[in-house]
């Protein structure tokens, strides 16, 4: 019996388990997720928000957007462990895991979010005389230049209709139900002259207790139309309102202005 357990011991593979082992060791720490520190997140973010306001001052579409933050993720995975870093050799190699990781849940994680491009048939009833329409903003059909639509804003004023109960498939659909709202309201009532859009599959944050879903269409009004957060949320309020993206998901616009 004790020969026998000696023989089987010789022959057991154990270079083979053990090598086994390691790689099942290494596939479990690369499906662990990255957390990134809060001050490491915050730079991340303006440094993204720099890259992409440099481009909208050209007017580029939704592609060149993309096409800038995945140049802006290269650029920052070629400069990790460099003198050229601007960060700490602990940070960058942080970084660098969480940029090699799965890209949308990163973005999802610091609440950047590019609305896709969506390629529109041109409708041959337009109106003569009307100019073309502002393209590549939202997803959808254009919006009219009328809608003055801000991506990243949020404005406040007294709801006209509550967008918990009112979807639109499109922002383009709540403008227009802004406009209509404001020619039928009757004497004495508050006309539209705001509309507020949730544009995101998951969701829109905001301060109060409602869970905002996708499509929601808020009409408001205000006397003097102003955004409650514009871009992204400030620090102190993420600090008290940890739930919230860094980015602003919403899509605004000011008409009859």
């Amino acid at each position: 019996m004790e020969e026998s357990i000696r023989i089987r011991k010789e022959y057991k593979p154990v270079e083979l388990m053990k090598w086994v082992k390691e790689l099942e060791g290494e596939f479990s720490s690369k499906d662990v997720a990255v957390e990134l520190p809060r001050h490491l997140k915050q730079r991340i973010v303006d440094e993204i928000l720099e890259r992409l306001r440099s481009l909208n001052n050209n007017s580029t579409g939704r592609a060149k957007e993309q096409e800038a933050v995945e140049n802006w993720r290269k650029e920052r995975l070629k400069v990790r462990g460099t003198s050229n870093s601007t960060i700490s050799h602990e940070e960058a190699g942080i970084l660098a895991r969480a940029l090699e990781s799965d890209w949308d849940a990163f973005s999802e994680e610091i609440g950047l979010w590019i609305p896709v491009n969506v390629t529109n048939e041109e409708h041959v009833d337009k109106p003569e005389g009307v100019e073309e329409f502002e393209e590549d903003i939202l997803p959808g059909r254009p919006l009219q230049p009328e809608c003055n639509a801000e991506l990243h804003t949020d404005y406040g004023g007294d709801a006209v209709r509550w967008g918990l109960t009112h979807h639109k498939d499109s922002a383009a659909d709540c403008c227009q139900a802004c406009l209509d709202q404001a020619k039928s309201a009757k004497e004495g009532e508050k006309k539209c002259n705001i509309w507020v859009y949730c544009p995101s599959e998951f969701g829109c944050h905001s301060p109060d207790i409602y869970q905002h879903k996708y499509m929601e269409c808020w009409l408001k009004y205000a006397e003097k139309p102003k955004p409650t957060f514009k871009d992204r949320y400030p620090e102190w309020y993420r600090n008290s309102h940890p739930s919230a993206p860094v980015i602003i998901p919403w899509a605004s616009g000011v008409v009859g202005a």
